[in-house]
């Protein structure tokens, strides 16, 4: 059998299990380039050309394990090969933070272009880090800065430093535990970038299962998802530069944080590869946005 061969055959039995797609692949057919590629020990970087190449016995083997397992568990693929590919780049994953298919890849391999100049960020912050992805590919495509990654979870960051030993950063990014901003020193970043929970509670309940498989505390943030995110606007400004700018991905809740808080000037952004629910706002934008945000997080908590 050849590669191109084993690929049709492996989506088909992705297909027919019913599988859900997301996690670095939206459909069976290029889940399954990706498996029987690292089966057989291709390379994941768009440059393998040996379609016609014929697996051996314990290639197919490979497959065929790394398959059931896949059926079986409904694990994402991530988790089940240990690796997975953000913005050109490879990241060690495991269930202790969510697998990386953020849109912000997107921006990170445009330097944040048109929002931000990359001859004046110094100094980032990436909050809500996990793996480390979005700090570590900020910081290879931004050669020039440094970069925190900030994260409340202890087995997080142990990934994130992996991570960024993995790909030799450890001079030039640091690791922060923290609760949002609370432990993170008074500093003016020039660009904060953070990818937080923003799924309600109740929704956990009706993610399918590769979802549930991630860490609940990257996913869950309060009644409507809102919760991390309204911390972030109110206490950002603080730390940001005169020019500074915040880039911030709230998927699904994108509609009802723009409900919650009509007035304030949020920029969403469009992306070519798809993704959405990204907004960026300035420090000035930010600074004049303070009292509805905080306004709006006392109301939540007089709520019983």
């Amino acid at each position: 059998m050849i590669i191109t061969e084993c690929i049709e055959r492996v989506a088909k039995k992705l297909e027919r299990a019913g599988l859900s797609f997301g996690h670095g692949t939206d459909n069976p057919s290029d889940e399954a380039a990706w498996l029987v590629l690292h089966a057989v020990g291709a390379p994941l970087d768009g440059s393998f050309d040996r379609w016609e190449q014929e697996l051996g016995e314990r290639q197919l083997a490979r497959v065929e394990r790394l398959l059931e397992a896949r059926c079986s568990s409904r694990r994402p693929l991530a988790y089940l090969i240990g690796t997975a590919r953000f913005a050109g780049l490879e990241f060690e994953v495991d269930e202790n933070v969510l697998v990386p298919r953020s849109p912000l890849a997107e921006l990170i391999l445009e330097q944040f272009r048109p929002w931000a100049d990359p001859e004046r960020i110094n100094r980032v912050l990436d909050m809500c880090t996990g793996s480390g992805c979005i700090a570590i590919a900020t910081a290879v495509y931004l050669p020039g800065a440094k970069v925190d990654a900030a994260d409340i979870s202890e087995a997080a960051l142990a990934v994130a430093d992996r991570n960024r030993q993995r790909h030799r950063l450890a001079g030039r990014v640091s690791l922060i535990r923290s609760d949002l901003f609370r432990s993170v020193a008074e500093c003016r970043y020039d660009l904060i970038v953070s990818n937080p929970p923003y799924v309600p509670v109740a929704s956990m309940a009706d993610l399918p299962q590769e979802y549930r498989a991630e860490p609940g505390l990257g996913l869950v943030s309060g009644a409507d998802g809102l919760d991390a995110v309204l911390s972030i606007l109110v206490d950002a400004p603080r730390f940001l530069s005169e020019h500074g700018v915040l880039v911030c991905e709230v998927g699904e809740s994108a509609e009802r944080l723009q409900a919650c808080l009509p007035g304030v000037s949020f920029i969403w952004l469009e992306f070519e590869h798809g993704g959405s629910g990204v907004f960026v706002l300035d420090r000035a934008q930010l600074a004049e946005a303070h009292d509805e945000v905080a306004g709006l997080i006392r109301e939540r908590m007089n709520v019983v």
